[in-house]
């Protein structure tokens, strides 16, 4: 599908495309460049609420950087000690 983008930069989007994705009138988009290639990404309104357990069942990221965080301060007590 080839689009043309208006004397203002405006673009329109197809009605097929706007009820599948459910973009109405007012719904905050972002444009991201994929290094050459530009995606339109509706803005998600909550993203910690979205993403909520997104990683489930993967390791904890909180507690692996905690645990990373002790042995590093182990190492820095063994050097700053002898």
């Amino acid at each position: 599908m080839v689009l043309t983008i208006s004397n203002k930069g405006w673009v329109v989007i197809p009605a097929e495309f706007r009820k599948k994705y459910n973009l109405r009138p007012g719904t905050k988009v972002v444009i991201v460049d994929y290094g050459g290639v530009l995606a339109i990404v509706p803005v998600v309104k909550d993203p910690v609420n979205k993403g909520y357990g997104f990683l489930k069942g993967e390791p904890s990221l909180s507690a692996s950087l905690k645990k990373d965080r002790e042995l590093e301060k182990k190492r820095e007590e063994r050097f700053m000690n002898g």
